[in-house]
């Protein structure tokens, strides 16, 4: 527990590092150029429009800046273990952290894709109880739609959320905070999956995110 609490103390540190870059440093590029270093970097995997189609990777659409920059310096400092963005993240300066973050906190919320088959009510039913329960709500909104460091989690891809839940919960994946490791600590895996399926079927569209 301490381990994670001196984590969370040394990226909040380092993050308001990166928060307090001058506009004008490392010569920062136009954003223009991020959008091109996404589409040829990001959007194999990512999508184009920041929804993705490969199982378990993220949507980035709607994604707010301040969240994406502190999972790109945890995969760049190896805190974060997933090969793939570890290899991309560790090439980036504090700068490319910065224009990466505030590109993706562009672009707009793309809801999912309808499912094959209607979403299951008892299920969805005992999702929503259990996101009310342990508060899931409070920190991700009521539109789970987050903000600041917090992600937007309304309609992200279930296998994703599943695999994120389980690991918090393991302790694998390291949080900005100790908060979603607590949440999750005392919660059945199954009851996590029930989450997701919840989560991930979120009704309504995306609501758009804080500043848009």
């Amino acid at each position: 527990m301490r381990g994670r609490a001196r984590l969370a103390i040394s990226v909040a540190a380092a993050l308001l590092g990166l928060a307090a870059l001058p506009a004008g440093a490392q010569g920062k590029p136009a954003p223009e150029s991020y959008k091109q270093r996404f589409a040829s970097l990001c959007a194999a995997c990512h999508g184009a429009n920041g929804r993705s189609d490969m199982p378990g990777t993220p949507a980035l659409a709607g994604q707010h800046s301040f969240y994406a920059i502190t999972q790109l310096f945890l995969f760049r400092e190896g805190r974060r273990a997933n090969e793939a963005m570890t290899a991309v993240a560790k090439t980036m300066s504090d700068q490319d952290l910065r224009g990466f973050s505030e590109y993706i906190g562009t672009l707009p919320p793309v809801p999912a894709p309808p499912p094959a088959t209607p979403p299951d009510a008892a299920r969805m039913a005992r999702g929503q109880a259990l996101a009310q329960e342990h508060r899931c709500l409070m920190c991700h909104g009521a539109d789970l739609s987050g903000g600041q460091q917090v992600a937007r989690i309304g309609q992200q891809r279930e296998d994703y959320l599943q695999m994120t839940l389980r690991e918090f919960k393991s302790g694998k994946r390291p949080g900005y905070t100790q908060a979603m490791g607590e949440a999750v600590s005392r919660i059945p895996p199954e009851d996590l999956d029930t989450i997701a399926y919840y989560v991930a079927r979120f009704p309504g569209e995306p609501a758009k995110p804080a500043g848009k």
